[in-house]
């Protein structure tokens, strides 16, 4: 639905270099973008002195789509043009009058539309058409998996720091793909390092983040990866004594993920080469793909299957079904004694 142009990246560097549409409707399932883009319109487009007049900020559920577009139709009062930010857009019923607004936009109005967890309705075609024709339609998606390492190096290197590898993986493991808690966590990491050593390192990560350098679903799954048994069973005990750590619940999804491209990993061509596979495996990295080279060796495709299957059984008996009273610790670690034996 979104322009197949449109990206953040594109956005901000329109925004910076100040060359600023009538209207930006930001939607989707990722709040962090949509937030990026309203909060440097709202702290950059007008100057301070300007914001009390020509910054009007309404929430979806307190106003109608009238009410906006007549705000929008209004003429800045201090400077060259105001800025009109809708949050919880998604809230607005009747967007008629909107629509035809957006015909007809008023040249010193920035209009910016929040729409948080979710988008456009695609049969109202005739909005779209008026978005897309008036500004920006940006569709802001959760970023994938796959695609955390890739995010976190990019974020930590704009900001003069470097991380290892295994680091990397550590952070977006634990934490996983909620951007807001991730910059939050990677801003914490940031203000400790000192300014002569800008290194991530996993003890900056233990101690920041409170990730276990021993402990953690990294280094489980590194250790089911390698099938060492005492390792696994070792991190399982920890994490059964001390349930803030890591729980089934967090486990589970991170176990499915590896074995499930361990399985797509068995009909790569040359699943014996680590860039071949980790191209297969549409991953940034050909280091990334080391994991399911040694995976390959040490789990038969049919073992896969079958650890597959046990995993998604644990999952639902961890929900309560067909489990009257197993702990989630029980369940971890028959699974784990289940996929290593």
């Amino acid at each position: 639905m979104a322009q197949a142009s449109v990206t953040y990246e594109s956005v901000m560097s329109e925004l910076k270099a100040r060359k600023f549409r009538p209207l930006y409707y930001l939607m989707g399932d990722e709040p962090y973008y949509i937030d990026k883009i309203s909060d440097w319109i709202a702290e950059n487009v007008l100057k301070p002195e300007e914001c009390d007049f020509d910054l009007t900020i309404l929430f979806g559920s307190d106003v109608t789509a009238s009410q906006v577009a007549d705000t929008a139709r209004r003429f800045p009062m201090m400077g060259e043009r105001q800025v009109v930010i809708v949050k919880e857009a998604q809230n607005i019923k009747s967007v008629e009058p909107l629509e035809k607004y957006l015909k007809n936009p008023n040249p010193t109005t920035i209009l910016v539309m929040c729409h948080k967890n979710g988008k456009l309705d695609g049969r109202r075609q005739a909005y779209v058409k008026a978005i897309r024709e008036a500004g920006v339609l940006f569709e802001s998606q959760k970023l994938k998996e796959k695609d955390l390492p890739a995010f976190i190096e990019r974020f930590l290197q704009a900001r003069g720091a470097s991380v290892d590898p295994k680091s990397t993986q550590m952070i977006a493991e634990a934490i996983g793909a909620d951007l807001g808690r991730l910059t939050s966590e990677l801003d914490k990491v940031l203000l400790s390092l000192p300014e002569q050593d800008r290194r991530v390192t996993p003890q900056v990560v233990e101690e920041q983040i409170g990730i276990s350098k021993e402990y953690n679903a990294f280094e489980l799954r590194d250790a089911i990866v390698n099938r060492n048994v005492l390792k696994a069973n070792r991190i399982i005990k920890y994490f059964d004594d001390n349930p803030k750590a890591g729980s089934i619940y967090s486990l589970l999804p991170i176990l499915f993920n590896y074995f499930q491209n361990l399985m797509i990993a068995y009909y790569c061509p040359q699943r014996g080469s680590q860039e071949a596979l980790a191209q297969w495996l549409d991953m940034k990295s050909p280091w990334a793909a080391r994991d399911y080279v040694t995976g390959m060796r040490n789990y038969t495709g049919m073992k896969v299957m079958q650890i597959l299957g046990k995993i998604r059984e644990m999952d639902a008996k961890s929900k309560g079904l067909d489990n009257p009273n197993t702990p989630p610790g029980e369940l971890m670690k028959e699974l784990i004694f289940f996929t290593l034996h």
